[in-house]
């Protein structure tokens, strides 16, 4: 799976530049407590999932996790390609959403490999972006876990997943909707 590892890392190059090949054309809002803090725009054909804050098990710990509200997207007909976004609450600065995700990451990536940690821009606010392989599922995936430093002590959190064997095409959508992204604070 090299080549895909390289198609994404390439892409995410892309991401940071903010360009992108693909539009990205229904807009999103994450509100928070009925604040609005960020946008970004879906691809036509994928579907939005939303959740509300709730409590995770660890199962292996025993260990309760406040999850905030998650907002994941993913292709109509494919389950091999995904994006999640998510802004916890108390976490305000890059360095917190990266022990943030360091505390989530068993739920995520099982035997996480990172290749690459970037410090960019995004949506013009600085971001730290975390690239690397693992398992989800008992399959191979490559994950870009990425920070972005909102206004008002804030974060958004970004998880983007493609499974061994996705159609490397989607790295496309995945860049318009990071190029998509906006603070609305």
């Amino acid at each position: 799976m090299p080549n895909l590892l390289r198609a994404v890392t390439l892409s995410c190059a892309v991401v940071c530049a903010g360009a992108g090949s693909a539009k990205a054309e229904t807009p999103i809002t994450y509100t928070d407590e009925g604040r609005a803090l960020f946008s970004f725009a879906v691809p036509d054909f994928w579907s939005v999932r939303t959740g509300g804050p709730r409590e995770v098990d660890d199962t292996e710990l025993n260990d309760p996790r406040a999850v905030a509200r998650v907002m994941g997207i993913k292709p109509v007909t494919d389950d091999n390609v995904w994006i999640g976004f998510v802004s916890p609450s108390g976490v305000s600065s890059i360095d917190g959403g990266l022990r943030y995700l360091q505390d989530i990451d068993k739920f995520l990536v099982k035997d996480p490999i990172v290749s690459e940690t970037v410090a960019t821009r995004i949506g013009g606010l600085p971001a730290r972006v975390i690239r690397g392989t693992g398992t989800r599922d008992r399959r191979g995936i490559n994950f870009t876990a990425t920070v972005i430093d909102l206004p008002r002590d804030r974060v958004a959190v970004a998880v983007a997943v493609l499974r061994d064997g996705a159609d490397p095409g989607y790295v496309d959508d995945l860049n318009a909707v990071f190029a998509s992204f906006r603070s609305l604070q």
